[in-house]
């Protein structure tokens, strides 16, 4: 019998717990970001409806098309931009997210502070770090991470924390600490990292939030 999205989020929940537990931290330190990307608001729906209230999506024009219905139902929701942003879209995210992590690049750093002044508000960003050094991912380079949050700062965009996204098949676990290290020499608090594969693991070593699609959603249908 497959399990109920209420069944997830408490197994979900307890992990989290469980991790905050042998780390000394407080759950409530820790935001569970559900990442409802590629799926459905009758997915999401269940979710909601069990009180969860923070999700995640990579693609701007994939939230607009469904995350306008789901909060007239939900209006206290925060949806969180995860995926790469185009600096022709800063607009469309600032109008639709709570939260962006994916930060990377002086442009965008222009783009977004010309979008929040614009809209009249601000949103909170993280700067994705490229902290496996590959190339074919999003991401600052540590090296340049210095001067981009300059540029932020200047451009009056709220940084929060840093982003980072492990290299697969690779023990994350020193990734997740060098990226925590980083933070605390720039006196950055947000650490958005861990995912449904090592999400415990990312909270033992700092994580304000993770990012966690399948341990809630299932399997992803990649076939349609």
């Amino acid at each position: 019998m497959e399990k109920s999205a209420t069944d997830r989020l408490t197994e979900v929940q307890a992990e989290i717990d469980k991790a905050c537990r042998i780390a000394r931290r407080r759950p409530e330190d820790v935001t569970l970001i559900a990442i409802s990307k590629t799926h459905p608001a009758a997915a999401i729906a269940p979710l909601l409806e069990a009180g969860h209230r923070v999700f995640g999506e990579n693609r701007v024009q994939e939230a607009q098309g469904k995350w306008p219905e789901l909060r007239e139902k939900f209006p206290d929701t925060k949806v969180h931009l995860v995926g790469q942003l185009q600096s022709n879209k800063a607009d469309d995210a600032v109008a639709e997210f709570d939260c962006i992590h994916s930060l990377d690049r002086p442009s965008l750093v222009k783009a977004l502070g010309k979008a929040f002044d614009k809209a009249g508000r601000q949103v909170p960003c993280f700067v994705q770090v490229d902290i496996g050094e590959e190339e074919q991912k999003g991401g600052c380079a540590i090296a340049d991470l210095p001067s981009l949050l300059e540029q932020a700062r200047e451009a009056d965009i709220p940084v929060i924390g840093l982003m980072c996204v492990p290299p697969l098949g690779i023990e994350p676990a020193p990734y997740f600490a060098l990226l925590a290290k980083i933070a605390d020499d720039h006196g950055l608090d947000g650490r958005s990292m861990g995912m449904s594969s090592d999400y415990p693991t990312a909270i033992m070593l700092g994580a304000t939030h993770v990012r966690v699609g399948t341990a809630l959603f299932g399997e992803r249908n990649t076939s349609a």
